[in-house]
């Protein structure tokens, strides 16, 4: 029985598969009442099939036990995760993800602008940042068709009741861009952005754009010396240019980039890789994979 292909049927947004462990992992950042109607929409359909599965952790996992687990998986299991902990792997924001460090070089400033929404059509968000920015000061924009360049991204508009149109695939700027190219045509189209920029995204779908938040510099006063053959997760090129600020780089650090625009502004001495997915929790699988 493909197991996969049954979730991916159920068009999940919270919930995230887990191939390998055949689990849901709940994104634990968000408990709504979208998360509790996924549950209900998972526990239905795989009683459907007669699928046999188990809920955790107040239903933050639920696992398709095809196979009994026994003490012995369980015990290696648990040891896994306690190595794991002990990983040396940073994320530049206060964002907790399991298994990483903290290490908060860069703040996010909201800016409030009067603006007419009325006039358009669909609203473009490639950062939860921008939508935040623009919930914190005019609700309108709930009504408006929205486009979101990733399910994180997605998560956080559905999460605030927004209207969610269409989730990117390919989770990248330009790439983004042409998968909605033809949808906006001849539309009025607004992308809610924040002061930086690294993609071609204005150029190539050419309609008006707002900057409604700033990524600052958070000049951390006791500086945290940082182990050698520690693994770096840069999120974007403030980033990486925040972090060399602070630090020297070392030649036992690795660099994982969130995306491939990121991945670009790399100065050539620093040979970062790239996460499979455009999401920090996808950065941190990635370095843990690097063993």
């Amino acid at each position: 029985m493909n197991i996969e292909k049954i979730i991916n049927k159920l068009n999940l947004l919270y919930y995230e598969f887990d191939e390998k462990n055949k689990e849901l992992i709940l994104d634990t950042n968000y408990s709504n009442r979208f998360t509790k109607l996924e549950f209900a929409k998972i526990t239905y359909h795989l009683s459907k099939m007669n699928i046999p599965f188990s809920v955790q952790k107040k239903g933050q996992i639920i696992q398709m036990n095809m196979e009994k687990v026994n003490i012995y998986q369980k015990l290696i299991s648990y040891l896994k995760k306690i190595r794991l902990k002990k990983e040396n792997i940073f994320v530049l924001n206060d964002k907790k993800i399991e298994f990483a460090k903290n290490l908060p070089l860069f703040k996010i400033k909201y800016l409030k602008k009067d603006i007419d929404l009325s006039k358009y059509d669909y609203l473009i968000f490639t950062s939860k940042n921008g939508v935040k920015a623009i919930n914190s000061f005019n609700k309108t924009w709930k009504k408006i068709p929205a486009f979101a360049i990733s399910h994180q991204t997605a998560k956080v508009i559905k999460d605030l009741e927004g209207n969610i149109d269409y989730i990117g695939q390919s989770s990248h700027g330009d790439e983004f861009a042409e998968e909605i190219k033809e949808k906006i045509a001849n539309k009025k189209v607004l992308y809610i952005r924040g002061d930086k920029i690294v993609s071609n995204l204005i150029d190539i779908l050419k309609c008006d754009d707002i900057i409604l938040y700033e990524n600052c510099f958070n000049d951390i006063k006791n500086k945290y010396t940082l182990p050698k053959k520690s693994k770096i997760i840069f999120s974007s090129p403030s980033t990486i240019k925040y972090f060399l600020k602070l630090y020297s780089w070392d030649n036992s650090y690795t660099a994982i980039s969130i995306g491939k625009t990121t991945a670009k502004y790399f100065p050539k001495y620093i040979n970062p890789i790239i996460a499979d997915k455009t999401s920090l929790k996808d950065c941190v699988k990635k370095a843990l994979e690097l063993r």
